[in-house]
């Protein structure tokens, strides 16, 4: 029953999807110009998740390695998040 569901399912979601995005095409190109708001919007999110997420990771890695190389990893964690920052200033602002 459940692989019959799971053949039929897929298709068919697979179907709305493409005559959503054939019949709806103006959805895409409905922001022409750039919005300040938005802007805003979009760098606060990433420095909201960027400061929820930065803590948590680096304590997760840091609880699976020994004490003396917590601060190793913390500062490993540290490291990627600034140069995951610059990356996104560099490449993912722009597409945003």
């Amino acid at each position: 029953m459940f692989k019959f569901l799971r053949r039929q399912a897929v298709p068919a979601f697979s179907l709305a999807a493409v005559l959503l995005t054939i019949f709806t095409p103006d959805a895409a190109f409905a922001a022409d110009q750039l919005n300040s708001g938005d802007t805003a919007w979009i760098i606060t999110a990433t420095a909201l998740v960027l400061f929820m997420t930065l803590p948590g990771l680096a304590l997760f890695y840091g609880g699976l390695v020994r004490s003396r190389n917590v601060l190793s990893v913390l500062m490993h964690c540290v490291a990627i998040a600034c140069l995951m920052s610059v990356l996104w200033l560099i490449i993912g602002y722009s597409l945003s």
